[in-house]
């Protein structure tokens, strides 16, 4: 009699079927690539403890120069290191006048995030590049409405020498980036994104 397994047992099949329905995020992309190369001998060695699965750790280099949209100019950078992702060690910072329906202007706000531990854009770079990390809670604040996230760790001064910071938000389909004025006002959906370790 042979060791060699087959699925000539459709139970088997459905079972391997519900069990990827079961944990979710499974496609038949995911499939495929699970079935090239040596992928399925190095799931068996996991299976048999001859192997670990190690996650990589997302580091940030925030000293690097950021990425500077075409016709703009980098007009600050707070320079913090390399800081490692942790969605945990992320605060959304509100500043008193941005609660119940004010706004502050961009200028103001500048002033009283000057202390703060602000992440700058290469943290929201990153995350664009990365976008399967980043918490589907951050679409929507606690009040339904749609989360504009700030990184005022880097300052930018657009073709027409406005100063601005550029932002993460979510548009429906797609994370992406936008940006606002510092001569705008700043509400209760715009907040800072600070590193809260």
């Amino acid at each position: 009699m042979s060791d060699r397994f087959t699925f000539s047992s459709a139970g088997i099949v459905h079972e391997l079927e519900l069990a990827m329905d079961r944990v979710g995020g499974w496609n038949a992309a995911l499939v495929k690539r699970m079935c090239e190369g040596d992928r399925l001998a190095e799931i068996r060695e996991y299976l048999l403890g001859q192997a670990e699965i190690t996650y990589p750790e997302h580091l940030i280099n925030c000293d690097a120069a950021p990425f500077v949209p075409q016709g703009w100019e980098m007009a600050e950078h707070r320079k913090t290191g390399i800081w490692k992702w942790d969605p945990a060690k992320v605060a959304f910072h509100l500043s008193k006048r941005q609660e119940r329906g004010s706004f502050i202007e961009g200028n103001k706000l500048l002033k009283e995030l000057e202390e703060k531990p602000v992440l700058n854009a290469n943290v929201l770079d990153y995350l664009l590049a990365h976008q399967e990390l980043i918490p589907e809670s951050w679409k929507k604040d606690e009040n339904g409405n749609d989360r504009y996230i700030f990184f005022w760790g880097t300052i930018y001064r657009d073709a027409n020498g406005n100063l601005c910071v550029r932002d993460l938000d979510w548009d429906g389909c797609r994370w992406g980036w936008v940006y606002g004025w510092l001569d705008d006002g700043w509400g209760g959906s715009d907040p800072a994104a600070l590193s809260a370790s």
